[in-house]
């Protein structure tokens, strides 16, 4: 028996756009959703990504396409899905991973830019994205879309206040566009990832900052942090699928089980 027919978990021929797939979680989605048999349209800003992207997808043979983008522009969201209705001829999945950050800063400090920034690559170009995908979904009667939270909207953390409103914004589009959108055979939910490694220097052990990552995981359920390709992305891939066809507007904490310590 084919167990991934079975459930439904095969994303053979699919076209899927990836926002920020060029590392950390979004390289892991891509890598992942390359195995699972997709068409894939990957965004990044760095152009130098995108092309080691590239060689190590034409190397194991993944149709796709890369773009140097700025999620935060609209017209780029048009762009990105224009070039993947030209080249695969639809669009089945959409996944809004990319978002830009500010260094740590106290809420009393925090300027206008600081949080335009997030707010315009977050759940403005969160909502930019959705909506470049949407005719082509609505037509096909069809369509998955995962956008990307954190648990930090949630239980709050000094210093990450535009940053947490911002990942609340994108979690209440989520629920909205589910809302609106399932009558078209659209899908939309939102994952909270537990991911950071990826995003910190190298430690040198029994540095304050490996000694603040340590502490960050002693009370944490599985006690470890969440690896992109390993943990992250098979859930992305799972709601890409048509075995989540009955799941709607949820917000899937990615975890290991750490927003139980707030």
């Amino acid at each position: 028996m084919d167990v991934n027919r079975e459930i439904r978990t095969n994303l053979e021929g699919q076209t899927v756009i990836v926002t920020g797939g060029t590392r950390g979680i979004g390289l892991g989605i891509v890598r992942v959703l390359a195995r699972a048999g997709a068409n894939l349209v990957v965004t990044g800003r760095k152009a130098a990504r995108l092309e080691a992207l590239a060689e190590a997808l034409t190397a194991q043979g993944t149709p796709f396409r890369t773009l140097v983008a700025d999620v935060a522009r609209r017209e780029t969201s048009a762009e990105v899905a224009r070039v993947a209705l030209e080249a695969f001829g639809a669009i089945d999945g959409l996944v809004a991973n990319a978002q830009s950050y500010r260094p740590v800063t106290a809420l009393a400090d925090v300027t206008e830019s600081d949080f335009d920034l997030v707010l315009e690559t977050g759940p403005k170009g969160t909502l930019w994205l959705m909506q470049a995908v949407l005719p082509t979904m609505q037509a096909r009667g069809r369509g998955r879309i995962v956008t990307m939270g954190s648990a930090m909207g949630q239980t709050a953390a000094p210093g990450y206040g535009p940053y947490s409103a911002a990942k609340e914004a994108v979690r209440s589009l989520t629920r909205t566009a589910a809302r609106e959108w399932g009558r078209f055979g659209i899908t939309v939910n939102c994952v909270c990832p537990a991911s950071v490694a990826h995003r910190m220097p190298v430690m040198e052990e029994g540095s304050d900052r490996a000694k603040a990552f340590a502490q960050m995981y002693a009370d944490h359920p599985l006690g470890r942090d969440g690896d992109p390709e390993d943990d992250i992305a098979p859930v992305v891939a799972f709601l890409l699928s048509d075995a989540s066809q009955y799941l709607t507007g949820q917000t899937l904490m990615v975890d290991g089980g750490g927003i139980m310590r707030a």
